[in-house]
């Protein structure tokens, strides 16, 4: 997925205006006209998708799209089989949903992203979480799974998420990233679950008269799953990550056939399993995959340009961008700027200014969960939690009464604390 063998052309700043529609559009027009919007969002996406499409083709750089298309294959074929194959675990979790047990879940969910990545994760664990909250079930609970399941969870393995997989492929090795990010997983993630558990004991305090918990109930607590033959399936398809294209998706695709042929349909139907949600990411990931190129290929020229020198500098600018384009093809850029910066290879740059690489990592993960856009779970995770009967914000409410006043002076510590000076 790496853009190293491909030839970047300058693109007039101009091309960005349909990727910024596009934006305007996913924040805007829900809160405007909801149904206008579900009924026609597949033309505004591939409307505005194929007007840089066909300049790309025809007048522009043919290969950087043709190259885009395979990244969006690779992308919705991960997320697709992923969707399926969780969809056939069924997961009770029989516990009174206090707010010590929701802590404890995410702070699980935030572990495991580094296993089997925050992809696998978000979707495995989101319907036993919606499951166990549904009696007061509010909208910082799905928010929360997404700032901390969903992307800050997995900066400690490449497998965690998608940036940090080119960057192992790019020559950092495995280890390393654990070894020099996990005083940021625990600083992100504690600071995080504890601003949870704020909201948590204030609305459980809240309901508590309303619905007082069944302790008779809460001493039978226990962990129930079915489909365990999902687990098979699920570890082909982390093993097929590490597998070049075009075997890796065909494998996962497939996977993923068999896997819904061979579901337990009481399975599917108690998860209320249907295609809805992965439709909906797969067009709307088509308009911004094809839209977000120009921008991607004019930071990639420009990036020395903006005045970026030190590690505070590429942390901010690659978690900013990240917030609203691929973090993966963002990590990238920013990894060939800061080589460039220090005119020195990959392996050179981590051993004698790995405080660089740090803080593009940081930025790259943490930054996606700033919007609905930032990493690929996170819209999926606010359609799986939508078609469950969760009520989730806006696209700009997300951003105003989350990301904003929470995770922003949590980046901003990380920030103070390791990359400020360097």
């Amino acid at each position: 997925m790496a853009l190293d063998n491909l030839r970047t052309l300058e693109v007039s700043p101009l091309w960005i205006i349909p990727f910024i529609l596009l934006l305007l559009f996913i924040a805007i027009a829900p809160f405007i006209h909801r149904h206008w919007w579900e009924k026609n969002y597949p033309i505004v996406s591939f409307s505005l998708g194929l007007l840089v499409l066909l300049y790309y083709l025809f007048n522009h750089n043919a290969s950087r799209m043709g190259h885009t298309a395979l990244e969006y294959f690779s992308f919705i074929s991960l997320l697709a089989s992923l969707f399926v194959v969780t969809g056939g675990f069924l997961i009770h979790l029989k516990t009174t949903a206090t707010p010590l047990v929701n802590t404890l879940f995410l702070l699980f969910g935030a572990i495991i992203a580094n296993i089997i990545g925050t992809t696998g994760a978000s979707i495995l664990l989101i319907r036993p979480y919606l499951r166990i909250n549904k009696p007061r079930l509010k909208d910082y609970h799905v928010i929360f799974f997404i700032f901390l399941v969903s992307n800050i969870g997995g900066v400690l393995t490449p497998i965690g998420d998608p940036p940090l997989f080119l960057g192992y492929l790019r020559g950092v090795p495995f280890f390393w990233v654990i070894k020099n990010l996990w005083s940021n997983w625990i600083l992100g993630v504690g600071l995080t679950l504890l601003v949870f558990l704020g909201f948590e004991i204030s609305t459980y305090l809240g309901v508590r008269e309303k619905s007082e918990p069944n302790r008779h109930e809460a001493e039978k607590a226990r962990l129930e799953i079915k489909g365990r033959k999902n687990a098979f399936f699920l570890l082909l398809i982390l093993i097929a990550v590490f597998i070049v294209t075009p075997w890796r998706e065909i494998i996962m695709l497939s996977v993923a056939a068999i896997a819904y042929l061979s579901a337990d349909k009481k399975i599917l139907q108690e998860n209320e399993f249907n295609f809805t949600p992965i439709k909906e990411v797969a067009i709307l990931f088509a308009g911004i995959f094809a839209t977000m190129t120009p921008a991607l290929d004019w930071l990639e020229l420009n990036s020395s340009k903006i005045g970026l020198h030190t590690p505070g500098h590429y942390y901010w600018a690659t978690g900013s961008l990240s917030s609203v384009l691929d973090n993966a093809p963002t990590y990238l850029n920013f990894l060939s700027a800061a080589l460039g910066l220090k005119q020195a290879s990959v392996a050179e740059l981590l051993e004698r200014y790995p405080i660089f690489v740090k803080a593009i990592s940081a930025g790259a993960v943490f930054f996606g969960a700033m919007t609905y856009i930032g990493n690929g779970p996170n819209f999926m995770i606010k359609s799986i939690a939508e078609h469950s009967g969760a009520k989730c914000p806006s696209f700009f409410g997300y951003i105003i009464k989350y990301s904003l006043p929470i995770l922003f002076p949590i980046f901003t510590i990380i920030w103070c604390l390791f990359y400020r000076t360097g």
